[in-house]
């Protein structure tokens, strides 16, 4: 027992120095994309004094709802934040495509005027965005307050949370340039994967597998793939020792049967790719403590939100492609 658990001590200190390599010029280059979003987020702080990291936390909020449903336009511009036609221009207005904030009001629309062209266009960026914000600066900028015009708007607990995970990722990175993603585990690492999505699970009743197992030694450090906040640590009857963190895609990544956790990982915490937030296990199929009822592997999991509700997808092409991209990335080095 004692020589496994200095097997276990070593292994992770020799990986603990593995950091993502696709990490290290994470941000040196901007697309033209985001350049105009932050400054058109800039420009709104300045109107508005909300900051701007609350902006693009709502907006990549919607980007990613938009992008997961079918019933709602795709995204044409830089912003993000749908607003229907009908609620912009007023429920009884005769004209679909009004673009006059005189009549849009008198109709009882939401459109607003926010760069003072004379015009009220659900095509212009910044008129969407000012009328988001006018909605928001009824309750206040402060954290709080944002919150509540947050709940008053979107009536959803879990929106809430998102857009504020969101805008604490904004704020501390400073950028909104933060789509790089890096292998789960180590590359030097000795492990194996295939595609497991839909195999047969036996435990707890006949179920379907959710994720992509990936075998490898206890001890070996598991790694966040995305920039992302931690929703969820602890136990889990299914998934052992698990933790979970939505990445700033509104992506849910699952991290299941981990020996331990990195202690300076909470509820809470803002991570990035490469960091370590647990080690490789058997943890799981039981109540709190079971191990090894099964041979070491994390179980990896994505699952996305689309504003309504939350559902799995095979995770097993993204990680091929994260781990394909890194190995290009260090032959580079």
């Amino acid at each position: 027992m004692r020589k496994g658990l200095i097997l276990l001590t070593l292994t992770a200190f020799l990986f603990s120095f593995l950091p993502c390599k696709e990490t290290e010029a994470e941000n040196s280059s901007f697309s033209k994309e985001e350049i105009e979003r932050m400054a058109l987020y800039k420009k709104m702080e300045a109107l508005t004094l909300i900051p701007w990291y609350y902006f693009a936390g709502v907006d990549q909020y919607e980007r990613s709802v938009r992008r997961a449903r079918k019933d709602i336009e795709k995204q044409k511009g830089l912003v993000g934040i749908y607003y229907a036609p009908r609620q912009w221009v007023g429920p009884l207005n005769p004209d679909l495509h009004d673009t006059n904030p005189s009549s849009i009001q008198l109709f009882g629309g939401v459109g607003l005027d926010g760069n003072h062209d004379g015009k009220a266009s659900l095509e212009d960026d910044e008129d969407v965005l000012y009328t988001f914000a006018h909605f928001i600066q009824k309750y206040g900028s402060d954290p709080d307050d944002f919150k509540i015009g947050l709940w008053e708007y979107y009536k959803r607990d879990k929106a809430v949370g998102i857009i504020m995970g969101n805008a604490a990722i904004y704020k501390a990175y400073g950028t909104v340039a933060l789509d790089k993603h890096c292998f789960v585990l180590p590359l030097r690492a000795n492990y194996s994967f295939r595609d497991t999505w839909g195999d047969r699970r036996g435990y707890g009743g006949l179920r379907i597998h959710e994720g992509t197992d990936i075998f490898a030694g206890y001890g070996v450090p598991v790694r966040a793939t995305s920039y992302g906040i931690v929703e969820m640590k602890g136990w889990n009857r299914y998934g052992g020792w698990r933790i979970g963190i939505r990445d700033i895609n509104n992506v849910y990544h699952y991290y299941a049967h981990l020996s331990s956790f990195n202690k300076s990982v909470e509820k809470g915490t803002i991570v990035e790719p490469g960091m370590i937030v647990g080690y490789v296990g058997s943890s799981g199929y039981g109540p709190p403590g079971t191990s090894g009822k099964f041979p070491p592997h994390l179980h990896y999991g994505m699952y996305r939100d689309n504003g309504i509700f939350e559902w799995a997808f095979d995770p097993y092409p993204y990680l091929r492609a994260w781990e394909r991209q890194e190995r290009i990335s260090l032959k580079k080095k």
